[in-house]
């Protein structure tokens, strides 16, 4: 069945290409949306290109370039590859446990496993950046196995340290600046993912693949 594609506008500036709204989530869909922002990047009409989970948003400099930018998206979508890229792989060395990851044991006793059994699950997994967002180079993981899946805090924490490995429900992720957060804590890595003076501020890019490796556990 093919996919039901809305384009529409998003303030007097801004698109959204929106592929599929009734569809679940689709490793497939987002990596042709990857390589669709990869080809506008190279639009000097656009100010900004956004990936977001299973939808893309356009943000032009001018109002009246909205007619021929949606009329190029639709087009670029039209051809977008099946197979999009090569992504890379990142891995982070993370310390789990103790004063790294305080909800560890508080993880391993939810689902009855040891905290030797969660963080062997954690990094036997390789899990796909969707998109980034929340804060300055947080990317959105999709691949936690489901023995994992744990609620989030009921009540959230005021301060989470940066570089912090969290899950959150259905997903983990790394805090990359100090934040509030309500996700459960379990390691820490030492890799910076955000440096707002690089030439590259982000370490992770949406359709990366990022596995987490063990450094120590401590319990």
């Amino acid at each position: 069945m093919a996919l039901q594609t809305q384009i529409y506008p998003l303030g007097e500036r801004a698109l959204v290409l929106d592929p599929s709204p009734l569809e679940p989530l689709s490793w497939e869909l987002q990596a042709k949306l990857c390589w669709l922002a990869t080809e506008l990047r190279l639009d000097n009409r656009l100010l900004e290109v956004i990936p977001g989970m299973n939808n893309l948003t356009l943000v032009v400099k001018e109002p009246g370039q909205l007619k021929s930018v949606k009329a190029k998206l639709d087009e670029l979508w039209q051809r977008a590859p099946d197979t999009a890229f090569e992504p890379q792989t990142v891995t982070l060395p993370v310390s789990y446990g103790g004063e790294f990851g305080p909800d560890l044991i508080k993880v391993a006793q939810y689902h009855d496993i040891t905290p030797e059994e969660v963080v062997h699950l954690h990094t036997l997994a390789s899990y796909k950046v969707f998109f980034i967002g929340f804060q300055p180079g947080f990317a959105y993981l999709e691949g936690l196995p489901h023995a994992l899946h744990t609620p989030r805090l009921a009540t959230p924490r005021l301060k989470i340290p940066a570089s912090s490995v969290g899950i959150g429900g259905e997903q983990t992720g790394v805090y990359p600046l100090a934040s509030p957060g309500g996700w459960q804590l379990i390691g820490q890595t030492q890799t910076p993912l955000f440096d707002p003076l690089s030439d590259i501020p982000c370490l992770l890019a949406p359709g990366d693949i990022v596995r987490f490796q063990a450094k120590e556990i401590c319990l």
